[in-house]
């Protein structure tokens, strides 16, 4: 505003001085002498030195006049615009603040099998819940007796999503199922943990998750070609439990040819209470894709992979002392803990709607039993030891329905729980197929299976039918 003021004193003063230097030329008349007749018509004499120079002044002056005014205009109109932006800039940072302050700044999405999603305008939260259900029909047939169940398996509430960063995230599962409660406790809490995963080859996991034991128990179950796990995973896996997990889904950034988990944990299972001596339970596991990162964590190949995929992992686990009859879950054993021995290897490989995927795990129990008294009576309780492993198929045949086979098998060592040998003896040998109806992926399908289930007389076996509709919501 100075330099505008200066500029407009500039221009007045300029402007006077014309004035009075017009009114000295010596060419004008006096206003007191008589006015005299108009002279005769003739040629102009050339002026005087002196009345050119005043007129060039003159005129370089009311040029000079001109330009100030010209500065003075444009000046006027940048500072007009500048502040025109700083009211806009600040009515809308009003706006902006106000919207937020009515939930503007709030985004909630939804989508059939993803759920409810709620997230911040400036991503620093989201929270996704999701609802899932399976149904059952089950039909046995033996030689003595034919049953029939139908059931709610499981019923699932999940909520998972970050805050703070994208790279902060939390997940909470709660399962309702009869099946999904411990003799021994009844928490729904199934997985409850806060991850960080800003560093690529050091990621961060802390709370209650299924350890990384064997691939075939980790993966998804909604995304199970078959309405049951093999048995051996469900016999010898190492479950869920307490801990801490060190992580890198694509180890030294070699596009995800390389992964590896580091767990250490409670060693006693899905959230137990009160103080114990045992533990801990350490997991490290190691996986190559030799082609590349893929999906790995799904039976089926929906994707239809244009190019071969080949994920091979091999996984080691101790569990110091556990009280636990199979090493983190089952019955809790009061006379005795012992140290136990895991080791896995698997492999999943997939192309063109084509996939297949085997494993085998064993258990290895340092004590096969302990002897005491119970209530005074005498008593002896058992730990269990095995080994077993599975193959298991499938084929897309549309982009809608999916055929797959599955053989597994499981083993006793000697000396160990009589009830696991009797299992292996009667029930040791499984095999059978079935057939998928994907409504929506792997959030909405029908499946239906058929399993022959028998033992060391393969002729006294047992026949399984199973119909369930699985949906996520």
């Amino acid at each position: 505003m100075k330099s505008i003021n200066r500029t407009k004193s500039h221009t007045v003063r300029a402007a006077a001085a014309l004035s009075l230097f017009a009114a000295a030329l010596p060419f004008q008349a006096s206003a007191q002498e008589p006015a005299a007749p108009p002279p005769a018509p003739a040629a102009a004499p050339p002026p005087a030195p002196q009345e050119a120079g005043a007129a060039a002044a003159v005129e370089q002056l009311s040029r000079r006049v001109a330009e100030l005014e010209q500065q003075q205009r444009a000046l006027e109109e940048r500072l007009a615009a500048e502040r025109r932006a700083a009211a806009e800039k600040e009515a809308g940072a009003g706006q902006k603040q106000e919207a937020k302050d009515k939930g503007g700044g709030v985004k909630v999405t939804a989508a059939p099998g993803k759920g409810f999603t709620v997230r911040a305008a400036d991503d620093s939260f989201s929270s996704t819940i999701r609802a899932r259900v399976q149904i059952r029909e089950t039909l046995t047939h033996t030689a003595e007796d034919d049953t029939n169940e139908i059931n709610i398996k499981t019923v699932r509430l999940t909520t998972s999503g970050h805050v703070v960063s994208p790279d902060l995230k939390y997940n909470v599962q709660l399962a309702f199922g009869g099946n999904d409660f411990e003799k021994d406790s009844a928490s729904p809490v199934f997985d409850a943990f806060v991850e960080y995963t800003g560093i690529r080859d050091l990621n961060v996991r802390v709370g209650q998750f299924l350890t990384p034991f064997n691939r075939a128990r980790t993966l998804r179950e909604v995304s199970l070609q078959q309405t049951e796990r093999p048995i051996a995973v469900r016999e010898l896996n190492l479950d869920r439990d307490v801990g801490l997990m060190f992580s890198s889904p694509d180890l030294f950034g070699l596009g995800g040819k390389l992964s590896y988990n580091l767990f250490v944990g409670g060693g006693e299972g899905r959230n137990r209470f009160g103080g114990q001596k045992h533990g801990p339970l350490a997991v490290a596991r190691l996986a190559v894709h030799p082609f590349g990162a893929f999906d790995d964590d799904q039976d089926g190949d929906l994707k239809r992979e244009a190019k071969p995929r080949l994920a091979v992992g091999v996984t080691g686990a101790y569990n110091h002392q556990t009280n636990r009859q199979n090493s983190t879950f089952g019955t809790t054993l009061s006379l005795g803990a012992a140290d136990y021995l895991h080791g896995a290897a698997d492999l999943v490989f997939k192309y063109a709607g084509f996939s297949l995927s085997a494993e085998a795990v064993v258990r290895h129990a340092e004590r096969d039993s302990f002897e005491g008294e119970i209530d005074g009576a005498p008593a002896r309780q058992w730990t269990r030891s095995g080994y077993g492993y599975f193959v298991q198929s499938g084929f897309l045949l549309t982009e809608r329905v999916e055929v797959a086979a599955r053989w597994d098998q499981i083993f006793a060592e000697r000396g160990t729980d009589p009830k696991l040998v009797e299992l292996v003896d009667t029930q040791g040998k499984q095999v059978g197929g079935g057939l998928n109806y994907y409504l929506n992926g792997y959030a909405l399908k029908l499946q239906g299976d058929y399993f022959y289930i028998f033992g060391n007389d393969a002729s006294e076996g047992r026949h399984v039918g199973r119909l369930q509709l699985d949906a996520t919501f």
